[in-house]
């Protein structure tokens, strides 16, 4: 009957499978086909065509016509045609017999299919190799064993299960790794459902075929590492489409926001930027360390974007998941740890190639510490449950290695930017708080926040570094204004504002927020003196000089009705209006409200101080009762204050 099937799915070919839809016709589009008369003009000439032909030339010259030829040829294909019905109907029941036989051997082989196919390693096998595993070890530790006849008889139908269950052993490994390299697989499912089922197979091979066991051992090795590390190849060109940029090289704290020229450097949108020097919402990268990995093909088809310490923690959650899971199943299946190491040298190298690559493109201090950060909660894990000799340990332990020296770099980069900073470029002629101020007041609250639970010294110094750079710069900012008083109120503009951003971090300032409370009390004191010089400069120089001198000792420096009434009068005078002047001038000139009136309160405190001086003055005065119609009286003085006092 031949070997082809009558069944004609099996044999089924998909040729567009191959050459794509092809499009066969002819001129027209297509092939027409018309009963057509041949004419006897036509006939002649085809028999002229074909008399060289022996056949056709033996027809013609017998001089039998064409159609009485046909009609006995006709007759013979009748007659043949009842015979071979005949011999038909004679071998019918041999034709039955064949078709039975047939059935019959497609049943068995029906059966040997299902029979081969139940031949498995599962857990009926396990126990065989159990047995055997066994009379193997029997045969070996028993000294009286090995010199007995009985074993030289069934030594070698030993060896051949040996060499046979090792075999099936391999076999079906192979199998299971080749599985591994597909596609879409989930491995650790394809490890837990299948290989640790069976995982009394590697001890067998083990103990029993140890040159097997080291290629399985090799051929795990090499599967596990090409596959993971396409894997994280993979992920990690994803999470790169995601990846959201804010900081260059330019973006440090002492440099002028103004570009100009022909060459002005593109900036990104000021919301993004900001978070160069603000931590803000990315402390939430903390307090989410812990959750699954990002799938990069959702995020992208959202179109989000996100900053590289977000990346760099799913890439770390995602190896620290992986890197768990193959440790486990290394240390149950294959017994030896030293197989994880091999294993995860290819991810590593993937991941480092990635991380060096992006880390020297890196300005974005807070990001860095954030990843130094991230690495760290990472590594306490590890420690926990995987020991300390773990080479994930060493993995992180190289990542902050390389972290550290990168955020110093980059925060030194920060402080260079405040000691060679261009005064000319930066300063403006407003007394209001600075935007070099204001980066830095945020970006020391920013580290001061990362440090909470890390009382981390060395970050501390650089901190304080980066804080007496800002004192300098500042200093010489305020020195550009042209007034004492209006140097002053930049100074505190600056440190009122730096003192109330780092406040809003968790703790407080500590001891960078009490330096800049120490000079926002002196110069508040320094202010108060400029604004009442300004409108009062001879009461207070008098007070000053005149009024402590001890006239007992030298009468001749005594003081005269004529020095006091010209002060007393010109008080009078001016007093309400001047202190309505200063109370509008210092609303003017701070931005914090609530400090604006603790200055005018400060200055209506000290000017109450000095008046009562001088009318102390006029009571040790001969005749200085005559200035008792001029004099404004303290409770006068006092009622008017406390109107500017409730106002705040």
């Amino acid at each position: 009957m031949g070997e082809y099937s009558s069944n004609p799915e099996k044999h089924a070919f998909d040729l567009g499978a191959y050459v794509g839809d092809l499009d066969f016709e002819d001129d027209s589009g297509r092939i027409k086909i018309e009963n057509e008369d041949i004419s006897s003009e036509g006939l002649q000439q085809e028999l002229e065509e074909c008399k060289t032909d022996e056949v056709v030339a033996n027809i013609l010259s017998s001089g039998v016509k064409l159609r009485e030829y046909a009609k006995g040829v006709e007759k013979n294909l009748r007659k043949v045609e009842l015979d071979s019905i005949q011999d038909y109907i004679k071998e019918s029941d041999k034709l039955v017999s064949l078709h039975d036989q047939i059935r019959d051997c497609d049943s068995v082989l029906s059966q040997m299919e299902m029979a081969i196919s139940g031949f498995q390693v599962n857990e009926e096998y396990m126990k065989t190799l159990e047995t055997l595993s066994m009379k193997l070890r029997f045969v070996e530790a028993e000294q009286a064993v090995k010199n007995s006849k009985a074993l030289q008889d069934v030594d070698p139908e030993l060896e051949k299960l040996r060499q046979k269950a090792v075999s099936k052993v391999y076999y079906f490994i192979v199998q299971k790794l080749i599985a591994l390299r597909k596609p879409k697989t989930n491995i650790q499912i394809l490890q837990q459902s299948v290989l640790f089922k069976h995982k009394y197979i590697i001890s067998f091979l083990k103990e029993h075929g140890k040159e097997v066991f080291m290629d399985v051992r090799a051929a795990y090795i090499d599967t596990m590492n090409k596959v993971l590390s396409a894997h994280f190849r993979a992920y990690i060109q994803a999470l790169e489409k995601l990846q959201l940029d804010i900081a260059t090289s330019y973006d440090l704290i002492g440099l002028e926001t103004r570009t100009t020229g022909l060459f002005s450097r593109a900036r990104e949108p000021l919301k993004n930027r900001s978070a160069v020097f603000a931590l803000g919402e990315r402390i939430q990268i903390i307090k989410e360390i812990d959750q699954p990995a990002l799938i990069p093909h959702i995020a992208e088809a959202s179109s989000l974007k996100y900053l590289y310490e977000v990346l760099f923690r799913s890439l770390h959650k995602l190896l620290m998941d992986t890197a768990t899971s193959e440790y486990i199943f290394c240390g149950d299946f294959f017994g030896e740890e030293s197989i994880f190491y091999e294993i995860f040298a290819g991810p590593f190298s993937v991941i480092d190639e990635h991380f060096n690559a992006g880390l020297s493109n890196c300005f974005d201090a807070i990001g860095l510490m954030l990843m130094i950060r991230i690495i760290h909660h990472h590594q306490r894990l590890w420690l926990v449950s995987l020991g300390s000799y773990s080479s994930l340990i060493l993995q992180t332990e190289l990542v902050n290695i390389s972290l550290w020296p990168r955020f110093k770099m980059v925060f030194d980069s920060h402080i260079s930017s405040l000691r060679d900073a261009n005064i000319k470029a930066l300063w403006e002629d407003d007394v209001h708080p600075h935007y070099v101020m204001r980066r830095y007041a945020e970006f020391t609250a920013s580290f001061i926040h990362l440090n909470v639970e890390y009382g981390d010294g060395q970050l501390d110094i650089n901190l304080e570094r980066l804080r007496m750079a800002v004192d300098a710069l500042i200093l010489k900012l305020a020195n550009l204004f042209p007034k004492p008083k209006q140097q002053v109120a930049f100074l505190i503009n600056n440190y009122d504002m730096t003192i109330s951003v780092l406040k809003e971090s968790e703790p407080e300032g500590g001891k960078i927020q009490m330096h800049f409370e120490e000079l926002l009390k002196s110069n508040t004191f320094l202010f108060v003196e400029e604004l009442l010089v300004e409108h009062f400069s001879d009461l207070i120089k008098f007070v000053k000089s005149r009024a402590s001198e001890d006239s007992s000792s030298n009468p001749e420096r005594s003081i005269t009705v004529a020095e006091v009434e010209l002060l007393v009068k010109d008080f009078g005078n001016r007093w309400k209006t001047v202190i309505d002047l200063m109370h509008k001038d210092i609303m003017t000139s701070f931005s914090n409200f609530l400090c604006g009136m603790e200055i005018l309160r400060a200055a209506l405190s000290q000017l109450f101080l000095y008046y009562t001086r001088l009318t102390d003055c006029t009571k040790d005065i001969d005749g200085g009762s005559s200035l008792n119609r001029d004099i404004v009286t303290l409770g006068s003085l006092s009622l008017e204050i406390q109107k500017y006092r409730k106002s705040f």
